[in-house]
């Protein structure tokens, strides 16, 4: 499968589509001012115990107050925070954990208010980014990630992805982390490790504790609310998340991305560099790479595939619903082998509309009712395969005895809309428009005005092509007795472009003469 990614930077975003076999899958869009993503560290303080609701409200600085519930805190929160309030204090001196005390973890079923006390100032992790009209979502866990491995301070675990199914590699690489890392820092062995060699660990690693260095040396004079870490920017994110053989192709439109975006892969994949190109085409970048075509045809409530048959995706409070309908196309020989051929598609079009509109929460799915007990376990199979490349962790339930399916997907970002219904043309999104009546007397007195104001103009009219036959039909035709009023012979041309009232005149340099 080749995989590309196209960044379009604008002065106040950043958008980045990812393309599977050309086919957009995801679509990504970072504000240049946003203060608030997924992975950034702040020291915060406690404003409110909900005890009823076993969280915490904290203080980073956003409008909102985040939200920290109980099982977000941690094991290690006790060691945690007394690292922070060492370190405040000055007597923590050192980011390393060589020497520093492992208090007891905290009861996982307690209650928030037997370890957060109001205003106590607290390390935290933004889990969640803000969505519609709740704060950000915290984690008191704090975990720096690389492309290979994750730190997790304050532990000495090793844990290594259950994806690198090999145990000769597994152990290779759990013996090779215990050689590098320092004592009381815990490794999260990624899938992208599996095959590299030691040098490639230990430089990422060394990485990784510089930016707890980092967070260490601001904690020293912070006050909060205060961000103490920067979350990479959203392109080298997601690079650092995605980026692997299938690649072949990263297109950015802006010089200074572009630079940045080859230092990273300098430092994590110097053999990827050549895949990266700067776009300087007229054209915007979107455009030229099909993106923009597929973002118009792939939002909005329906979302049809090629055989014909469409979803219909609908958002409610509580979750989404997708129903899925054959359309005018399918065959009737054979019911269930139709109803199979539909369904399989639509399965693939969900896992990739999920991806893209990063669709979360609770998901109901109506497929075309099947009978047939392989065709149902054949659909379930189909559908975690084609869900098994979406990165958001998500479960998926066998079809139910009323033929629906249910899918429950991680939540981290407000989901993607965008509108694609355009304001019409002809009537500015009001339904009505002139009686096409009249439109031949608004020319004529257009044409009056025209010859009054530019009287050695030669004139060219271009209309729809409709207005075009009309005008020149018949003798004498509506172009001849302008001739004979105007004693001026005006040339009409067609463009289909043009909506059916609409019509402009140019002069002979081809430019439109403006009437307003």
């Amino acid at each position: 499968m080749e995989k590309e990614l196209i960044i379009n930077s604008t002065p106040t975003e950043v958008e980045i589509a990812l393309l599977e076999d050309s086919r957009l899958v995801e679509l990504h869009n970072q504000k240049t001012n946003t203060n608030f993503s997924v992975g950034d560290i702040f020291l915060g303080k406690v404003k409110r115990l909900m005890p009823g609701l076993n969280a915490a409200f904290v203080d980073i600085g956003h409008s909102k107050d985040a939200f920290l519930h109980y099982t977000d805190l941690g094991p290690r929160l006790n060691t945690l925070q007394k690292f922070a309030s060492d370190t405040l204090e000055g007597k923590q001196k050192t980011h390393l954990l060589d020497n520093f005390e492992i208090l007891p973890e905290i009861n996982k079923n307690g209650k928030i208010d037997q370890v957060l006390q109001k205003r106590q100032n607290v390390l935290v992790q933004i889990l969640k980014e803000p969505i519609g009209t709740k704060g950000p979502r915290l984690s008191c866990e704090i975990t720096i990630p690389g492309r290979y491995m994750v730190l997790t301070p304050f532990n000495d675990v090793i844990a290594i992805s259950k994806k690198i199914s090999n145990s000769e590699e597994r152990k290779r690489l759990k013996k090779l982390i215990e050689s590098i890392k320092r004592k009381n820092f815990g490794i999260i062995v990624r899938t992208a490790a599996e095959g590299k060699k030691v040098a490639d660990l230990y430089e990422e690693l060394k990485l990784m504790e510089a930016k707890w260095e980092e967070i260490s040396k601001k904690l020293k004079t912070a006050k909060p609310p205060t961000k103490l870490l920067d979350e990479l920017d959203k392109a080298s994110s997601i690079l650092r998340d995605i980026l692997n053989d299938d690649f072949n192709k990263i297109v950015v439109n802006d010089p200074q991305l572009f630079l940045n975006i080859k230092a990273y892969l300098h430092n994590f994949a110097p053999d990827k560099l050549n895949i990266v190109s700067h776009y300087k085409g007229r054209a915007p970048i979107f455009e030229s790479h099909n993106v923009t075509k597929q973002i118009k045809s792939s939002f909005g409530k329906t979302a049809t595939m090629s055989s014909g048959a469409y979803l219909v995706i609908e958002h409610t409070e509580a979750m989404h619903v997708i129903d899925v309908n054959s359309g005018h196309k399918m065959s009737t020989n054979n019911q269930e082998d139709a109803s199979l051929k539909v369904n399989l598609e639509s399965a693939k079009e969900i896992a990739r509309q999920l991806r893209l509109r990063d669709i979360g929460g609770i998901i109901i799915v109506d497929f075309i009712d099947m009978r047939n007990k392989d065709h149902k376990s054949l659909l379930l199979k189909e559908m975690r395969k084609f869900m098994s490349m979406d990165r958001a962790q998500h479960t998926i339930l066998p079809l139910s005895k009323f033929g629906l399916m249910q899918i429950t997907r991680q939540r981290v970002r407000p989901e993607v809309k965008i509108n694609t219904a355009e304001v019409c043309p002809t009537c500015n999104g009001t339904g009505k428009i002139n009686a096409s009546i009249l439109l031949t007397d608004d020319i004529e007195r257009d044409i009056r005005f025209i010859r009054q104001s530019h009287p050695n103009t030669k004139l060219t009219l271009k209309v729809h092509p409709f207005i075009f036959a009309f005008l020149k039909k018949g003798l004498p035709s509506m172009q001849m007795k302008w001739m004979f009023k105007n004693y001026k012979w005006i040339k009409i041309e067609e463009d289909s472009n043009f909506h059916i009232n609409q019509y402009a005149f140019f002069d002979n340099h081809e430019d439109e003469i403006k009437l307003n």
